[in-house]
């Protein structure tokens, strides 16, 4: 069974050396390229009055990899010294190993339990929500697609939003700055023939993005998906499957072993 990752470039590696070491024919196939901010001088400035917030939220590993890439060399803040003095909010294992290459104290971070159902915005105000009281502040660290680099914060994505909601619903106040952006790539014609190939072959599509489903569909204009087969890491993402027209659908944790075992439960 071919299975196709679809995470950008440097974060597909991880999961194609696993899927390959398991035996796996392995492809990967970024849907989606990330590039440096479009305004990196908002970014400065985030550094500068970080002192200023209770907590920091990134929403990814890319988040924590260009907002750290930034970062001013006399900055302290986040590092073992800041820590008590500000949190650093995560919502998966792959941003809390982002914040520990970028040397963050790991006592500093708040995360959903390994074990957890899910890595997402709910599961991680299950942890926080308690820490957040009126006058509270936080700073969320996010990405951007290329057509909404103006655009409100929670156009990031549901989870994103409904987190801030819950934030000022508990009487604090939130703000956002963009560290990323993700583009749409441009799909070379050997990509756009195996895409359209594995889209009834019984390849197994492991998607961790909306935004990459749409640009698959997007690059691929009147492609059928109705006989093609997904493993997807959130419900919301499944939604998105479904719509875009996959016929078999399957939600995972966002784990190798739980992709290894949802992707079996397809052959």
């Amino acid at each position: 069974m071919r299975v196709i990752v679809t995470r950008p470039k440097q974060e597909a590696r991880q999961w194609v050396n696993a899927l390959a070491d398991a035996g796996y024919e392995t492809v990967a196939l970024p849907l989606i390229d990330v590039l440096p901010p479009p305004h990196p001088e908002t970014v400065h400035a985030a550094w500068q009055r970080l002192h200023s917030f209770d907590a920091v939220m990134f929403v990814s590993g890319n988040a924590v990899d260009h907002f750290f890439a930034l970062k001013p060399a006399a900055a302290l803040v986040l590092d073992a010294q800041g820590a008590i003095k500000i949190r650093a909010f995560v919502t998966g294992p792959g941003s809390f190993s982002a914040l520990r290459r970028a040397q963050v104290d790991p006592t500093g971070i708040d995360m959903p339990d390994r074990e957890a159902g899910q890595f997402d915005s709910e599961a991680l105000w299950a942890v926080v929500g308690q820490r957040v009281q009126p006058g509270f502040r936080i700073l969320i660290v996010r990405g951007a697609g290329s057509t909404e680099v103006q655009a409100d914060a929670a156009s990031d994505g549901a989870g994103r939003d409904w987190f801030a909601d819950q934030v000022r619903a508990a009487g604090g106040s939130v703000e956002f700055v963009v560290s990323y952006q993700r583009r749409a790539p441009e799909l070379a014609p050997n990509a756009l023939a195996l895409a359209q190939v594995a889209a009834s072959d019984g390849s197994v599509w492991l998607f961790s993005s909306s935004e990459a489903i749409g640009n698959l569909v997007a690059a691929c204009a009147g492609q059928s998906w109705v006989r093609a087969k997904a493993v997807v890491t959130h419900s919301r993402i499944a939604q998105t499957a479904r719509a875009a027209g996959f016929g078999v659908v399957c939600e995972s944790r966002p784990t190798l072993p739980a992709l290894m075992a949802s992707i079996e439960s397809l052959q």
